[in-house]
C-alpha cells in the first residue's frame, strides 16, 4: 500500500522527527530518543520524579554493527551528576544489521522535577570499536504534572 495525500510522509524522517524529538547521526549509526515523565510512578512528597526514554539505534551503514557498551551523564535540576556505564544496555549486547534498528525502553528517577541526560556507546564493527554519541536531552516535569 502506498500513500499519498497528506498521509505520504507517515514513517518518514519527519514522523520519527515527531516521535523521537532528540537525535544524533556519528559515521553510520543514528541514535534517537524520547523522553517520557512518568507521573503515575512519581512522588513529589517523596521528593522523586521518573521518567522513561525510548532509544532506537539505527545502523545506515553496509556492515552490521554491535553495541558493547553505555556511558550516561545523568544531571538533576540542581546540577548533581552521577554517571552510569556498564555493558550493553538491558542485558543485552544487540547485533543491528545494515540498515536495521534496536529499540529499548528504560527509566531515570530524579530527586528533581528536571535534569538532562546524554552519554556515548561503545559499538563495534568488524574488528573496530568506536564511540556514538547518545544527544543530550532534557527531563522535564510537565506543567500541571503532579
Amino acid at each position: 500500500m502506498t500513500l499519498t495525500g497528506p498521509c505520504s510522509g507517515w514513517g518518514s524522517e519527519m514522523q520519527l522527527s515527531g516521535f523521537f524529538a532528540y537525535a544524533q547521526t556519528t559515521g553510520d549509526v543514528t541514535i534517537r530518543v524520547a523522553p517520557r515523565f512518568l507521573a503515575e510512578q512519581s512522588d513529589a512528597e517523596a521528593g522523586c520524579w521518573v521518567w522513561s526514554y525510548h532509544v532506537r539505534l539505527e545502523n545506515n551503514g553496509e556492515k552490521p554493527v554491535q553495541l558493547l557498551r553505555r556511558h550516561w551523564f545523568i544531571t538533576d535540576g540542581k546540577g548533581q551528576m552521577s554517571e552510569v556505564e556498564g555493558e550493553g544496555v538491558l542485558g543485552e549486547q544487540p547485533v543491528i544489521e545494515p540498515g536495521g534498528s534496536f529499540d529499548y525502553i528504560s527509566g531515570c528517577p530524579l530527586p528533581t522535577t528536571s535534569g538532562q541526560m546524554v552519554g556515548t556507546y561503545l559499538m563495534q564493527v568488524d574488528d573496530t570499536c568506536f564511540e556514538v554519541a547518545i544527544p543530550a536531552f532534557s527531563l522535564v516535569q510537565p506543567a500541571g504534572a503532579a
